[in-house]
């Protein structure tokens, strides 16, 4: 069961989507220090654009652990766990939590996809 309204997700996949849409938004492969904040670094030169904006103050009005189970929901888009899994990856997500949750989800190129494949496999969609 989500903490997160679904709504709430399916915004921040919207603006994620158009976010990364941008021509000029070039995302490494793989992390450039996987121990460091590679994630605002790779975002560095975004941080003013509206859609980067709009995600990062959706994501700091949630608690801290609906911020972990957002971080937790793309993980298991992913595919880095299984439903039956979602204690765990919940817990794994808020002992790894920092203050730049919006800047790690969207450094991953494929965040969107994955936050609503997580989001399907809860039982929810986007479409209206």
């Amino acid at each position: 069961m989500l903490n997160i309204n679904p709504d709430i997700i399916c915004f921040i996949i919207l603006k994620a989507r158009e976010f990364l849409a941008q021509e000029d938004i070039a995302l490494p492969d793989e992390p450039i220090d996987p121990g460091g904040e590679w994630a605002v670094q790779a975002l560095s030169d975004h941080i003013e654009s509206l859609c980067f904006e709009e995600i990062e103050a959706t994501v700091k009005d949630l608690e801290p652990d609906q911020e972990a189970e957002l971080v937790a929901l793309m993980w298991l888009g992913r595919g880095d766990y299984e439903l039956d899994e979602w204690p765990a990856a919940i817990e794994e997500a808020e002992a790894e939590m920092t203050d730049h949750t919006a800047q790690y989800i969207l450094a991953h190129p494929m965040a969107a996809d994955h936050l609503l494949e997580g989001l399907i496999q809860h039982g929810y969609s986007c479409d209206e």
